[in-house]
């Protein structure tokens, strides 16, 4: 293993909940699943990092820093889920190494981002595909199906009651309680929302008549919780509840999901399982290493609602000690030991294709 010299703390503030990347000591404190997985050959880097963005990818940077710590002594990452535009944000304002993000920057962001950059163009870096899950409150009624203009009238608050007719014909064989829907959202600007929006936008303008964006539309009404986190908390706390998250927050919380009906008419059970081939067919709208996906949700195999996590990261500009921090720890994120493991915890690995063009855009990072 390599080791470079330590790295000085980056700016800003960051709160408790940070996940610290903390270093091994010589006490063996990991669990057997875990040194089943750990990195073999890794380029290691001394130093401390901070990064901050997507809540989406908190579980796969939870289990990536346990791994990468087993193998490297003295690395400290300390990765904030602040949900995807508060990391950009912190990003571009210099305050983190690299941002998670679950959409790509708009215009404003990457000019901001060159700046920062001191010049240079940064870089989306897919790193984590997750579908986005569909989550509900409603004892009784297990393995609910819901056509795409059923999902965004629901979302747009035009179907109030569970058991509205058009509810009823996607679960003819269900028994639907009179009971009053709950939609529930994200407060803060996440990338989870974006996409969610995204699909919303993409499958079903008759109902939702507002553009993809980061932000709720507030006209769409329903109530906000802040981050994955606080949106699982709040729909078990919400009978009658519906709510969209990462699907790794689903499945650690043991919630119940709907089956969504894809471009073919087919409905789908949430799961990882031909979610990473299906970015294959996305198209890259950023140019050279930069990353940048445009992604299809009219398909017609496997569950529709997905979305990737991108690092957002400097292609040059960062102070020597800090790209090279950044640039060890995603060679081994991007690498095979580190997608190996995200089927684990509720993601979808890269698929071939696209993980070779990752990994060579780490490698070009400078």
């Amino acid at each position: 293993m390599k080791n470079g010299s330590r790295l000085a703390a980056l700016g800003g503030v960051f709160v408790a909940g940070a996940l610290a990347l903390s270093a091994c000591g010589s006490d063996d404190n990991t669990g057997g699943s875990s040194a089943a997985n750990a990195p073999g050959d890794v380029n290691c880097v001394r130093g401390t990092v901070n990064a901050a963005g997507s809540s989406a990818q908190k579980n796969a940077i939870e289990e990536w820093k346990k791994l990468y710590a087993q193998a490297c002594a003295g690395a400290t990452l300390n990765y904030n889920p602040t949900g995807s535009g508060a990391g950009i944000q912190a990003f571009t304002a210099g305050q983190v190494a690299f941002a998670g993000s679950d959409s790509t920057m708009d215009e404003q962001e990457a000019a901001q981002a060159r700046q920062r950059c001191q010049g240079n163009p940064a870089w989306h870096l897919p790193m984590v595909v997750g579908p986005v899950a569909v989550i509900y409150n409603l004892p009784g009624v297990d393995g609910l199906q819901l056509k795409p203009a059923t999902l965004a009238a629901i979302f747009a608050g035009e179907i109030t009651k569970w058991n509205d007719p058009k509810i009823a014909a996607d679960n003819p064989d269900a028994n639907l309680p009179n009971t009053d829907i709950k939609p529930i959202h994200r407060a803060d600007e996440s990338g989870t929302t974006e996409n969610f929006t995204e699909y919303l936008h993409s499958v079903a303008r008759d109902e939702w008549k507002w553009e993809p964006a980061k932000k709720w539309p507030t006209e769409a009404g329903g109530q906000g919780a802040t981050k994955s986190d606080g949106v699982v908390t709040v729909l078990k706390q919400t009978q009658g509840g519906i709510s969209y998250v990462e699907m790794s927050y689903a499945t650690k919380n043991d919630l119940q999901t709907a089956k969504i009906a894809n471009g073919s008419g087919e409905f789908v059970e949430v799961s990882e399982q031909s979610v990473g081939n299906a970015l294959d067919t996305a198209k890259q709208v950023g140019q050279g290493n930069d990353l940048a996906l445009e992604l299809d949700y009219n398909t017609k195999s496997g569950y529709p609602i997905f979305l990737v996590t991108y690092e957002i990261v400097c292609s040059k500009g960062l102070p020597a000690e800090q790209a090279e921090f950044v640039k060890a720890f995603l060679t081994y994120t991007a690498g095979e030991d580190g997608q190996k493991v995200l089927s684990d915890v509720g993601y979808a690995p890269l698929s071939p294709a696209l993980a070779g063009k990752v990994r060579a855009a780490v490698e070009a990072l400078s």
